[in-house]
C-alpha cells in the first residue's frame, strides 16, 4: 500500500527516522556500521531498494557516509558552527587573525587550492559593485578542506584597481587576510551583507566537494563595504549544507 492510500511516510523515511534516532541516542556513534541492506529487509520486511533508499537518505543528510565494500557507517565528521557575526568582527581580522578561525577552534583547516587572476565583471557581481562590465576585477578562488575534507569553495572579487600590487595579488595575503590588508590601503571593511540560499550544486560543485548525488549546498554571497559606502568585495561561498550549522547571535 502506498504512502498516499496509507497517509503515512514511505517506509524508507521511516526506516531512515528510526536509525537517526538510534543514532541521536548514542547506540550507533561516529565511525560505527550501521545495519546493512539485508539486515534492514530482515527487520522491516522490506524490499531491498527500500533498505537502500533509507540509507541513502542518512548519506545526502550527511549523517552518514558509504566505504566501498565495508557498508556504510556513522559519519565522524563534526559540523562547523559558522558564527557569522563574531567572525566578521574587525577584533578577528584587525589583530591578523583568519575570519575562518572563529568557526573551527584548534581543528585542522587548510587551502589546498588558491587561484588568483584578473577577469571582467560578470553582469551580476558588476551590478553589486556599481561597476561597468568591461572593468576588471582582481578575482582569489580558494578551496577549503577541514579535516581532511572539503567543505568550502570560495571566490572573492575585488576591484583590480584598488588591490594592484598589494598583497590580495598573491596566493597568501598575510596574517589577517583579505580584509586587514584592504585596511592597510585605507579600505577597511566597515560594514558587511550576507545573502544565502539553499540549491542544488553543480556537477563542478559536487565534484569538488566530494558530496553523495543529491545532496544539496549553501550559496552565501557576501558583500564587503568601506566606510565611504563603496564595495569593496565580493565572495560567493558554496558550503556543504551537511558541514555547516549557520549561527547568528545579535542583541534584541
Amino acid at each position: 500500500m502506498s504512502s498516499r492510500e496509507t497517509g503515512r511516510q514511505p517506509k524508507y523515511q521511516r526506516i531512515a527516522a528510526e536509525l537517526r534516532a538510534a543514532i541521536d541516542a548514542g547506540r550507533y556513534g561516529p565511525g560505527d556500521r550501521l545495519p546493512g541492506e539485508n539486515d534492514l529487509m530482515t527487520e522491516h520486511g522490506v524490499a531491498r531498494m527500500t533498505a537502500r533508499q533509507a540509507l541513502g537518505l542518512l548519506q545526502t543528510e550527511g549523517i552518514a557516509e558509504a566505504r566501498k565494500g565495508a557498508g556504510v557507517f556513522v559519519r565522524e565528521f563534526r559540523p562547523i558552527r559558522r558564527r557569522g557575526i563574531e567572525r566578521l568582527a574587525r577584533e578577528q581580522w584587525g589583530e591578523g587573525r583568519s575570519v575562518w578561525a572563529a568557526d573551527i577552534g584548534g581543528r585542522e583547516l587548510a587551502v589546498d587550492s588558491v587561484e588568483v587572476t584578473h577577469e571582467p565583471a560578470s553582469a551580476g557581481v558588476a551590478g553589486v559593485m556599481g561597476l561597468d562590465e568591461a572593468v576588471s576585477l582582481c578575482v582569489r578562488r580558494r578551496r577549503f578542506v577541514l579535516d581532511g575534507k572539503a567543505v568550502l569553495l570560495s571566490t572573492s572579487y575585488l576591484p583590480a584597481d584598488l588591490v594592484a600590487n598589494s598583497p590580495i595579488t598573491e596566493p597568501d595575503t598575510g596574517p589577517g587576510g583579505v580584509y586587514a590588508r584592504l585596511a592597510d590601503l585605507g579600505h577597511a571593511p566597515a560594514r558587511f551583507r550576507e545573502e544565502l540560499r539553499s540549491r542544488m550544486p553543480t556537477r563542478p560543485e559536487a565534484e569538488r566537494l566530494e558530496l553523495p548525488p543529491g545532496a544539496p549546498v549553501i550559496h552565501l554571497t557576501r558583500t564587503a563595504f568601506d566606510a565611504e559606502g563603496r564595495v569593496v568585495e565580493v565572495n560567493e561561498m558554496v558550503l556543504d549544507s551537511a558541514a555547516y550549522v549557520l549561527e547568528y547571535d545579535f542583541e534584541a
